[in-house]
C-alpha cells in the first residue's frame, strides 16, 4: 500500500487550528480528512512548538530584508564616498593647474 498524498501546510494549520479552536476533536479532524489521530497530534505539537520559539526570538534580529536594506545603504554609502573622494581630488588637481577659484564679492 502506497503511502497517501501529502497535506500542504495551509491544509495542516486550518485543521490544527480547528482543533485549537475546539471546533472538532482530533478523532474528527482525523476521519474527515482521511488521516491518522497520530498525524494530526504531531501537526499540533510541532504548531505549537514552533509558536513558542518565534514568541521566544521575538524581534530580536534584523529580518531578511532588513539586511538587505542595510547591506545595500552601506553598499551605496561606500559609493557615495567614493564619489566625493574623486570628486575633491578633481577639485584640487583643477585648481592646481588653474589656480584657486575666484569668487566674486
Amino acid at each position: 500500500m502506497g503511502r497517501p498524498p501529502s497535506i500542504p501546510a495551509e491544509k495542516k494549520t486550518r485543521i490544527v487550528l480547528s482543533v485549537l479552536a475546539g471546533e472538532m476533536s482530533i478523532a474528527e479532524a482525523a476521519r474527515k480528512e482521511k488521516v491518522s489521530e497520530q498525524s494530526i497530534g504531531r501537526w499540533k505539537a510541532e504548531f505549537l512548538e514552533a509558536g513558542k520559539t518565534a514568541l521566544v526570538a521575538g524581534r530580536s534580529g534584523p529580518s531578511c530584508r532588513e539586511e538587505q536594506l542595510e547591506a545595500e545603504v552601506a553598499e551605496l554609502t561606500q559609493a557615495l564616498g567614493e564619489a566625493h573622494l574623486e570628486a575633491r581630488v578633481g577639485k584640487k588637481s583643477a585648481e592646481g593647474r588653474l589656480g584657486p577659484s575666484r569668487t566674486l564679492g
